[in-house]
């Protein structure tokens, strides 16, 4: 682990009692003590507190402003980035030119320029895919620490260290001042509950961390239960659920790409991989990405292949144990004659086939605040 990278929470994790492994390039938390079950539930019924620093901030300028620099960034994406409101913020991909999704992000855009959250481990790539992409821009990754704190709770918690969180809505953005300078606010998160992700200095962020752990209901989470609320949240994690050769039609985030970046909108296309990614979503695709329920108590995990008959009709992309819906839960691909809600397929697990549905997702409803 020596050659591992440590966000400015390493300490504070270690004196926590958490289990570090390696992912992405760093030392992160999988659990802490009280273990991956409970660190769900407690998400789900009071707050969590995730150490997300690993993932990478980045901050898009133009001598033009943010409207020129959204302006650029829709080269890059399919998204409708020039109609991103002030203090608002959306899910975007960036696209390879086969169609492929090269990474999906955060991109907000605030008075003077975007700020962009992007995958730990496509950071680097996407830095050089953005200042290639974009030679008349300044592109800059910021040395900040990024929490998410997440649940019901949420809101009274940040709200008494940050004054003005309570006011945000699901996806709005805002600097909001604290006792630990200017934090980057976003009312977002990666669980399915309401929540926010904050952006601090990285010398304030253990003291940030320690102030939000002293309210009552909030728990340190992990990598574990974070992929676990993900899951039950129907959210794909990149580099298994989306990647290069998966476009944004065939991973059913079709909603993500504005109509007016589609045929017959005022920007169609213009993005990298645009031909394919319009003829699928005016035609069809191949294989559609959906939400699977194995029967049982058995959880199927990456890898497992799907079988219709003697036919193979695709493979498990993400899988486990929902605790919320306390039953096994999955996603992955399948053909698309074979993605049809309701449908029964079977998996192969440990040389045997066990029954499992195409089911709608997400697996639980979100809880975001509109």
């Amino acid at each position: 682990m020596s050659e591992l990278r440590r966000t400015p929470l390493y300490g504070l994790h270690v004196e926590l009692g958490a289990r570090m492994v390696p992912f992405a390039g760093y030392e992160m938390p999988v659990q802490y003590p009280l273990g991956v079950m409970r660190e769900h539930l407690a998400c789900r019924s009071g707050a969590g507190l995730f150490d997300v620093s690993h993932m990478g901030q980045i901050v898009v300028t133009h001598r033009g402003g943010a409207a020129a620099a959204a302006a650029g960034l829709e080269t890059l994406v399919p998204q409708d980035v020039i109609g991103l409101k002030d203090g608002r913020q959306r899910y975007g991909l960036f696209t390879a030119p086969n169609g492929g999704i090269l990474d999906d992000l955060m991109i907000a855009r605030r008075t003077d320029d975007l700020f962009l959250v992007v995958n730990a481990a496509c950071k680097t790539a996407d830095l050089a895919h953005l200042r290639h992409g974009l030679p008349d821009c300044d592109v800059r990754m910021l040395d900040r620490a990024l929490l998410a704190l997440q649940g019901p709770l949420a809101e009274d918690v940040l709200e008494a260290v940050a004054p003005g969180a309570a006011a945000m809505r699901f996806m709005d953005v805002a600097r909001l001042e604290s006792d630990f300078g200017t934090l980057w606010v976003s009312r977002s998160g990666y669980t399915g509950e309401d929540g926010y992700e904050i952006s601090v200095a990285a010398e304030a962020a253990e003291r940030l961390a320690r102030a939000l752990l002293k309210a009552e209901g909030v728990e340190p989470v992990g990598l574990g239960a974070r992929d676990s609320l993900r899951l039950e949240a129907g959210l794909c994690l990149y580099g298994h659920d989306l990647d290069e050769s998966t476009s944004p039609v065939e991973g059913n985030v079709l909603w993500a790409v504005q109509k007016v970046r589609r045929s017959g909108g005022d920007r169609a296309g213009g993005f990298p991989g645009a031909e394919r990614v319009l003829r699928e979503i005016d035609g069809q695709p191949s294989r559609l990405r959906v939400g699977l329920v194995p029967e049982g108590r058995a959880p199927m995990r990456e890898g497992v292949e799907l079988f219709d008959g003697d036919r193979a009709v695709g493979r498990i992309t993400s899988g486990g144990f929902g605790p919320s819906v306390e039953r096994p839960i999955a996603m992955g691909y399948v053909d698309i004659d074979r993605a049809g809600i309701g449908t029964k397929l079977e998996g192969s697990l440990r040389g045997r086939r066990l029954p499992v549905d195409v089911v709608q997702m997400p697996f639980r409803p979100a809880t975001y605040k509109r």
